[in-house]
């Protein structure tokens, strides 16, 4: 397992430790797992521990992640086969992490990183 202090990624994710959510996030409701970002293979970047605040964007390719309730949130995937490393997300409760998905440049254009 990788720790992450202030900034690292996952595949095509990057998580940033920031000071605070932005304005004009809304708090997600919780509904099993926090997906801190879906992937076109089925392999989302997932934290299960109930500890941990989602807020969206309208951006779909950022949000943000507090612990409210945890001293660190564990990003894992769910499939068996072609995944990624589990990732903690250190810093204590009332920590802030941005998730970006990473974008590449082509001839047509940019494009979301697919992992």
């Amino acid at each position: 397992m990788k720790t992450i202090n202030k900034c690292g990624a996952q595949g095509d994710c990057v998580f940033r430790r920031v000071d605070r959510v932005p304005e004009g996030f809304a708090r997600q409701e919780r509904r099993g797992p926090v997906v801190a970002a879906h992937s076109e293979t089925g392999h989302h970047h997932a934290i299960d521990d109930t500890g941990v605040v989602q807020y969206a964007s309208p951006d779909p390719l950022k949000c943000y992640l507090v612990l409210e309730g945890a001293e660190h949130a564990d990003v894992v995937h769910y499939r068996s086969f072609d995944t990624h490393e589990t990732v903690r997300l250190l810093g204590g409760i009332g920590s802030v992490w941005e998730v970006r998905r990473q974008r590449e440049w082509e001839p047509e254009g940019w494009r979301r990183v697919e992992d």
